[in-house]
This record gives structure tokens, sequence and C-alpha cells, in this order.
């Protein structure tokens, strides 16, 4: 079971497209630096890890600004 799960998430953020694109850049980062936010991660993998941290609050993605 995927935790957390893909209905939990889509709770936090709207859609899919900026799921997958925020959580993408943070696995990238927590891959170079090995520095997750979230505590005691349930996750062995890195998108795991991204998507706990965007479960948990830590991470949303920014609203591009309209001219």
């Amino acid at each position: 079971m995927l935790y957390p799960s893909i209905d939990a998430l889509m709770d936090k953020i709207d859609s899919k497209y900026s799921l997958v694109t925020l959580s993408s850049r943070r696995a990238r980062e927590i891959q170079k630096s090995n520095n997750a936010i979230v505590e005691k991660p349930v996750s062995h993998k890195y998108v795991g890890k991204a998507l706990e941290e965007i479960y948990a609050g830590y991470l949303s993605p920014k609203k591009a600004e309209k001219e």
C-alpha cells in the first residue's frame, strides 16, 4: 500500500501534474543532500520521502503570479 495515498495527496495539491513535478524536484534534492525534512520517513526511496513531506505540509507548489 502506498503511503501517503494518492487521494490524500490530491487533497493537498490540486493537480497530479503539480504533484509529480514537485515530488520529482524534491526527490532530486534529497538524493543529492540526503537531507529529508520528515524526521522518520516510512519510505526508503527518495520520491516516497518527498511525497511524505508534501503530505505533512512542508512542501507546496508556488503559484505563478499573473501580470
